[in-house]
């Protein structure tokens, strides 16, 4: 028995429809019915139909037009639709299937065929609808699959991000609010979503290739001779080498920012003395979340600056060592900075 599929009956004679419901009810379907077009489209918009029996011949909308404006409505589109017709010449069977039919019964009826008809399309759809579960279940664990491995590579590049601060005495709340930084100045810089939260994962990264910096350069409380400072300028081209090889969107990102988070708006900076427009945006944007953030710390060589002499810092960078336009963005949105700021301060 197949209790549970509901079956709507159209047709504009009750005798027709007496006749199609006497012989399906013994299966014990759930049937409704409809004499006319308007009122079966009214049904179906709020009603879940497993099968259409549809009359072609009707006053107002015949069957035709009522099955096209069926196959209109996203939840049925795959309903099927049975004609009832009396009309079986080659050119109204083809009209039907072009219209989005999937079968048809001639008048008056075969209570056999109709039933056979019947059954066949309630099976394939049946089938269909388990194949459907079964795909959205494995797509929806693929998903999670996906969300697994982001969160994982997010968790990875924050670690050698911590790692990399930690090696020169840095927090690794200092990477965290870089990540927040560079993502909301993207987001202010008008970057799509997607490249922004790439950001953030791929922000924490940019000083990753102090990892290849030794120690007495890296921590060293004092000023750097020029041979020390040529060395430590290296870890910039070393994160970029590190990071470069992998086919990830994350370490790709993070690769570039690597590279030119140390470059300058005039030309000044290093290792490749780019300029202006010439460094990528995400290197520009890392910059002055690194710039700001490493102002407002402790350093092994420096105590943390006061806010007003950041801002004085900053406004006069701008143009030089910084992007003028993302420093006017965060100026002109200077709360929710500080507001990450207090949301991850150092302990």
């Amino acid at each position: 028995m197949m209790r549970d599929f509901k079956i709507l009956i159209v047709d504009d004679t009750p005798k027709n429809i007496q006749v199609v419901a006497s012989i399906l009810q013994p299966l014990q379907y759930q049937l409704a019915y409809a004499t006319d077009g308007t009122r079966a489209l009214a049904m179906i918009e709020k009603n879940n139909y497993d099968l259409i029996l549809l009359d072609v011949m009707m006053p107002g909308m015949d069957g035709y037009e009522v099955c096209q404006q069926i196959k209109k409505i996203e939840q049925y589109k795959e309903v099927p639709v049975i004609f009832l017709t009396a009309r079986t010449d080659l050119d109204s069977v083809i009209k039907g299937f072009d219209s989005g039919g999937n079968d048809y019964v001639s008048k008056p009826f075969n209570a056999p065929e109709l039933v056979a008809r019947v059954k066949t399309q309630l099976r394939l759809k049946a089938f269909e609808d388990s194949q459907q579960e079964t795909i959205d279940a494995a797509l929806a664990k693929l998903r999670a699959l996906n969300q697994e491995i982001i969160d994982t590579q997010r968790e990875v590049v924050f670690t050698i991000g911590a790692i990399a601060e930690s090696r020169s005495k840095e927090t690794g709340n200092h990477v965290r609010r870089v990540a927040e930084y560079s993502q909301l100045l993207g987001q202010l810089a008008g970057l799509p979503s997607e490249e922004t939260e790439l950001l953030k994962l791929a922000s924490p990264m940019h000083d990753v290739g102090k990892v290849g910096i030794p120690d007495s350069i890296l921590n060293k409380p004092g000023k750097h001779t020029p041979e020390e400072w040529e060395i430590m300028k290296t870890h910039a081209q070393l994160g970029h080498d590190m990071l470069q090889h992998s086919s990830r969107p994350i370490l790709k990102t993070a690769a570039i920012i690597a590279l030119e988070h140390h470059e300058k708006w005039d030309g000044s900076g290093y290792p490749r003395g780019l300029k202006g427009g010439q460094i990528h945006i995400h290197g520009r944007i890392t910059a002055l979340a690194d710039v700001y953030d490493a102002l407002g710390s402790s350093r092994c060589y420096k105590e943390a600056w006061e806010d007003e002499r950041i801002y004085t810092f900053l406004k006069e960078q701008a143009g030089f060592h910084l992007d003028p336009d993302l420093v006017k963005l965060f100026f002109d949105n200077l709360d929710p900075f500080l507001k990450i700021r207090e949301s991850f301060k150092d302990d």
